[in-house]
């Protein structure tokens, strides 16, 4: 795996902070474990296999099918499996896209099945001094106080510092009760620029995140960047409560010399309370719908007009309908829907 070995200040060039692309960068690879070819960038979707997918995952999987699309880049599809997996649930979500009718190029890649490649990451960047180990547990970071700057939720630096001996002292703490560390990103910077279709440039705080949990399972932050650039995804839209995480991926993605992503962070879909969208507002996912006698074509319907387009019931007539400034003007407050109303 390739390592950018120096940061550097660079010009804005329309995506954000740059680094040099190495020699198997993520637009030279390709999905599945054969040899990289070159091919587009890519968008994706990729959910977690934790129940069926709900009006907003709807609505967010068709925009980044047609961001894509319209500029350009195949569309792949992950499955994050690597936490909250309920059974069953990875082949309902495959089969609820294909309902809607979002196609992807290439073979679903299910995360957990590139363990060893997370591994790998893991040992560069522990081998090259963008990890440590943390002992903390999560009330030792709740009651730990911050030290200054650091901004609230972030890690509070206990571990950071650790001498040889006290590293020491707590393996063998921590060996004699069965247990191991998590491993955290060593941050080399505080910030980072990325660049959002809707936000335009956008810093952030970098948090020293965790990369491999104790139980060592590689964390989230770790293996989405890792994947994205396996399967060539240089577009990520996704919605705006993630827009937070982006610098901190994007720093990662940056010291493991993959190429800039620009992001396209979208806004949710709420309950009518403010609320994120779950089962206890009503019927929000393809199933339930279908009970009620809604279709395939008036949930597209809906979704449409959500995104100030009218008249279209399939996802073709959708993508045909859109065009990329539509796209750039989409609401940026989330959408609200009434859902007794929004199929009556």
């Amino acid at each position: 795996m390739a390592f950018a070995s120096t940061l550097t200040s660079q010009a804005h060039d329309g995506a954000g902070n740059s680094a040099s692309s190495p020699a198997n960068s993520a637009s030279e690879i390709t999905i599945g474990e054969g040899h990289p070819t070159h091919t587009p960038g890519a968008g994706r979707f990729a959910p977690s296999p934790s129940g069926d997918l709900h009006l907003g995952n709807l609505r967010t999987a068709l925009l980044a099918w047609m961001w894509a699309r319209l500029t350009g880049r195949r569309f792949v599809l992950r499955i994050e499996d690597i936490d909250r997996v309920r059974s069953g649930s990875a082949q309902r979500q495959i089969d609820e896209l294909q309902a809607l009718g979002i196609d992807w190029d290439g073979e679903v890649l299910i995360q957990s099945s590139r363990a060893h490649v997370h591994d790998e990451a893991v040992k560069t960047l522990l081998r090259n001094g963008y990890a440590f180990e943390c002992f903390c547990s999560r009330k030792d970071i709740r009651e730990a106080a911050s030290a200054p700057h650091v901004p609230p939720g972030h890690y509070p630096g206990t571990c950071l510092q650790l001498s040889a001996s006290e590293i020491a002292r707590k393996r063998e703490e921590f060996a004699a009760e069965g247990r191991r560390p998590a491993l955290r990103l060593k941050a080399p910077v505080s910030e980072w620029t990325v660049y959002d279709e809707y936000f335009g440039e956008y810093t952030g705080p970098v948090d020293h995140f965790v990369i491999q949990r104790s139980d060592g399972a590689p964390a989230y932050n770790l293996a989405v960047v890792i994947d994205d650039a396996f399967q060539g995804v240089d577009q990520v839209v996704r919605g705006d409560d993630l827009l937070s995480q982006s610098p901190g991926q994007a720093i990662l993605a940056h010291l493991l010399g993959y190429p800039t992503v620009t992001y396209a962070h979208v806004p949710l879909v709420l309950a009518q309370s403010g609320a994120r969208l779950a089962k206890r507002d009503g019927a929000v996912t393809i199933e339930e719908l279908a009970e009620r006698g809604v279709t395939i074509a008036q949930i597209i319907e809906v979704l449409a007009r959500s995104m100030g387009i009218e008249g279209v019931h399939s996802a073709s007539q959708l993508l045909e309908s859109m065009d990329t400034e539509t796209l750039r003007a989409l609401p940026r407050q989330p959408w609200t829907p009434d859902l007794d109303k929004l199929f009556a």
